[in-house]
């Protein structure tokens, strides 16, 4: 009879030490079960959305850029590469209306768009897969509406040092070598200023965060569109700068006093 008490203590013990690990290892499992319930069908949605959008940017491509790009974006004789240079560039060359072109030609005009926003945004989607680039901006890397005039006064001085070589002072633009130009930036929108910074399309050089940062981007833009809204004295003659005015000096201003003098001296032979 003293030994059977004696006996049961130590299973009882055991049962209590054990209860606690298996209980630990329920509630794991209860989480976890929670937890595969609800986190991976969200991201899982998440991602056959992506997807979808992707293959519908590559059935696009296929259509309507593989003809010069390759059908993979590798390339061709007609068309660059487009592996690594990234969705904000496809925004910029098809928002614009510059791709695809209707004709090879020196450099690619802006004109109307033909594209709905769904198509080139998932046409940027498939690009960007083949390789990182920059990505389409959100808006408040080129935001401009809260600068001070200090601030539009550095953006003049950064644009006037990087590139009014090509687009002119006044933004007027300006032709270069082999039949290529600086387009005018004039009514241009800042998302597609930003990109062409960021993505250096045809000759233009590309910039990166590093060198031109994106305060100093907005405040370039914040000058640009302070210039649209400059009236405008007197005749502006393209806003060309004093080549243009010498030129326009010496054509009229002298050609003219060249022609009163012959009409004189004609008058004059006549009298005698």
């Amino acid at each position: 009879m003293r030994f059977g008490p004696s006996r049961r203590r130590p299973h009882s013990a055991r049962r209590n030490r054990a209860a606690r690990p298996l209980s630990l290892a329920l509630a794991l499992v209860l989480m976890g079960a929670l937890y595969a319930a609800l986190s991976p069908a969200t991201q899982v949605a998440a991602d056959t959305g992506m997807s979808a959008q992707v293959a519908e940017g590559k059935a696009l491509f296929q259509v309507t850029c593989s003809s010069c790009h390759g059908l993979n974006g590798e390339g061709t004789s007609q068309g660059p590469s487009l592996i690594g240079v990234g969705e904000a560039s496809v925004d910029f060359q098809m928002a614009t209306g510059r791709m695809p072109m209707a004709k090879p030609g020196a450099q690619a005009p802006r004109k109307v768009n033909t594209y709905t926003a769904q198509e080139i945004s998932s046409i940027a989607s498939y690009v960007g897969t083949l390789g990182p680039g920059p990505a389409i901006p959100n808006s408040s890397a080129y935001d401009y509406s809260t600068l001070t005039d200090e601030d539009i006064a550095r953006g003049g001085e950064l644009f006037r040092t990087n590139c009014s070589a090509c687009h002119q002072a006044a933004a007027m633009g300006g032709a270069l070598p082999n039949g290529k130009y600086a387009p005018p930036l004039h009514g241009v929108e800042p998302l597609h200023i930003y990109e062409a910074v960021r993505t250096g399309p045809q000759q233009m050089p590309l910039f990166s965060a590093g060198a031109i940062p994106d305060e100093d981007v907005a405040a370039m833009i914040g000058y640009l569109k302070g210039l649209e809204k400059q009236p405008s004295a007197g005749f502006s003659l393209g806003g060309l700068g004093p080549v243009t005015e010498g030129f326009f000096g010496w054509v009229i201003g002298i050609g003219g006093l060249c022609l009163v003098a012959v009409w004189i001296a004609s008058r004059g032979a006549r009298a005698k």
